[in-house]
């Protein structure tokens, strides 16, 4: 076989016996037979081809290959963080390694998917970024993404029509690839990659694979979308929690523990309480029936812009219709539809939630809010708040019911104390000081003006343990302490009022009055007080006034009588018709009636 030649393939060429031994003739890089055998020249020309067509397509396949490695890794780079603000940077940095793409970046959609609401972007020098300064919010070519969310390639972004230039400090980019996201079949965001480091503009083969990797990117988003969700709701449902506990055991300042919590655990820079009462302001009609008072009960916020205590009326405000429709509210754009006590200076997305109660003259709403640069909330965000101020609003409830039943108690306890110094310690002052009164009859006139000092002294003492008796007040409570609680407040109204009488009035209070009247209470009871002496001063020309304010058998009872020439006939009856109205919303009754003897006796007493 030795001398026997057979055809071979010998770097990359053919070879094959010259006939009769003749000389070979190497042809292609090979030997090919110089006459006889010799291959036709169109068909070496066939077969070089198609060698060569077959090392590109090798090629091709290497480099395919390569490039569906790529897209692997890449999908198993975002696939290792849950958190999802990490991903979305994962994303990005996953699709430049991919296309060796200079600059990327990823655009999340407002809820209404008008706008970019996050822009996270990678490549781009820190110092540059600083310079430009406020990020892209969907204009130009990346709104024109927005509008159409389909595939977008251009070659050269300057000539695009939807261009509208790079702002002052933006680094030159010519090339650009766009592509949606998607996430249970909605748009969440944009995939942005612009300038191939090769120079060469992106190519549909470019697009299928940054469209696998954004397929990839939905699902990974969703995960960390429903991560995201699971724990936001750990968080709320373990602040309610706390909350209840804390609330129900007790504490100084309800309302602030509320609106800071819940300001923490929403991520947000603004948190108000707002309390709301079904009260009147004389003279405050409008066609839409009278104004409803809303005080700020607490603001909390970047060095407190508003402070507590602040009033407003309920009419065209978020605060009004969230409690006129029973239902928590959702603004985009709080800086149009709230008024300024019911937002921050720089919030962009505000919750509003109703904190529901048993009463219906009085109500709660939390005001939460995001500032610009943060996300906005979600329709989730605020059915999962929504479901924690249930949980909290009967937590105050509860809270707001021990503390009235520890008040109660305490003034029952303060009553048989009361009782008790009354029926045995004062009368048994009382006795000792009527057998001094009398022992100074047979004394000498020296020593019975002394006697006299000491039982004037055993009367004032007897005074002041009554005093004292009625102004013992529990610790946290709803009484209304400080500045001498209500009889304080109520005895400079009758002050206020001497001028216009040219009199003083005669105040007489009868029971714990500071114990047992709240802030809420004693608001009326200012307005029955100043009404009624008012009066007395325009019309009743009396010459003595009596205000009685008394504590008795589970009622607040007040009541003005003068002397004078009775109730005008003529007159308007508008004051006298709020005291009632007054009366009427806490349960109680009002009556003005003449005297027998003359003058006028106004009584309005209301259930505590």
């Amino acid at each position: 076989m030795g001398d026997r030649s057979t055809d071979s393939v010998r770097a990359g060429g053919v070879s094959a016996p010259a006939p009769d031994g003749g000389p070979t003739v190497r042809s292609l890089s090979g030997a090919v037979p110089a006459a006889g055998l010799a291959f036709p020249s169109v068909a070496r020309l066939e077969l070089d081809e198609l060698l060569t067509q077959l090392v590109d397509r090798a090629q091709d396949v290497i480099a395919t290959q390569g490039r569906l490695r790529g897209l692997l890794r890449a999908t198993q780079m975002i696939t290792t963080d849950l958190r999802l603000p990490v991903l979305l940077r994962l994303i990005v940095e996953a699709a430049c390694e991919l296309l060796n793409a200079r600059y990327g970046a990823v655009g999340v959609l407002t809820p209404d998917r008008r706008r970019l609401e996050e822009f996270i972007h990678v490549g781009m020098e820190p110092d540059a970024a600083e310079r430009i300064g406020h990020l892209p919010t969907g204009h130009g070519l990346l709104g024109a993404l927005i509008d159409d969310p389909r595939p977008r390639r251009v070659e050269d972004i300057a000539r695009d029509p939807h261009a509208i230039g790079f702002p002052s400090g933006h680094p030159v980019m010519r090339t650009f690839l766009g592509v949606p996201i998607m996430v249970r079949g909605e748009v969440f965001g944009n995939l942005y990659l612009t300038d191939r480091r090769d120079g060469l503009p992106f190519t549909g083969e470019d697009e299928e694979l940054v469209r696998a990797l954004a397929a990839q990117a939905g699902v990974a988003i969703a995960n960390a979308r429903l991560f995201q969700e699971s724990q936001a709701r750990h968080q709320w449902m373990s602040a309610a929690a706390e909350l209840t506990q804390t609330l129900v055991s007790g504490t100084d300042s309800p309302l602030n523990l509320v609106a800071d919590r819940v300001r923490e655990v929403a991520e947000a820079q603004f948190c108000a309480v707002v309390t709301a009462s079904s009260e009147t302001t004389t003279g405050s009609q409008t066609h839409d029936g009278p104004f409803r008072q809303a005080h700020l009960a607490v603001s909390l916020g970047a060095g407190d812009p508003h402070p507590a205590g602040a009033t407003f009326s309920e009419n065209g405000t978020l605060v009004g219709q969230v409690l006129a429709e029973r239902r928590p509210i959702l603004v985009d754009d709080p800086q149009l539809d709230a008024s300024d006590l019911e937002r921050g200076k720089d919030t962009a997305s505000l919750m509003v939630l109703p904190l529901p109660g048993p009463r219906h003259d009085q109500a709660m709403v939390l005001l939460v809010g995001r500032d610009r640069g943060r996300p906005a909330f979600t329709a989730f965000d605020l059915g999962l708040a929504a479901t924690c101020t249930g949980h909290i609003a009967v937590a105050l409830e509860l809270a707001r019911a021990r503390a009235e039943r520890e008040r109660l108690l305490v003034a029952d306890d303060r009553g048989r104390i009361a009782r008790d110094l009354h029926d045995q310690v004062i009368q048994r002052i009382f006795a000792i000081a009527l057998g001094l009164q009398d022992l100074a009859q047979y004394e000498s006139p020296a020593n019975a003006g002394r006697l006299d000092g000491y039982v004037e002294d055993i009367d004032a003492t007897i005074k002041d343990i009554r005093r004292t008796i009625f102004e013992l007040r529990p610790g946290p409570s709803g009484a209304v302490v400080g500045g001498g609680g209500v009889r304080g407040t109520l005895d400079k109204i009758v002050a206020d009022a001497r001028p216009g009488l040219g009199f003083a009035p005669t105040v007489r209070y009868a029971g714990p009055v500071n114990l047992v009247v709240d802030a809420r209470l004693a608001d009326h009871v200012y307005a029955v007080v100043r009404e009624s002496l008012s009066n007395v001063a325009r019309h009743a020309h009396a010459g003595a006034v009596d205000l009685a304010v008394r504590v008795a058998d589970g009622q607040l009872i007040v009541e003005v009588t003068d002397d004078g020439v009775g109730l005008p006939q003529a007159s308007r009856r508008s004051g006298l018709d709020n005291l009632r109205t007054r009366a009427e919303t806490l349960g109680g009754t009002f009556t003005a009636t003449a005297q027998a003897a003359g003058g006028t006796r106004v009584h309005w007493s209301v259930p505590l």
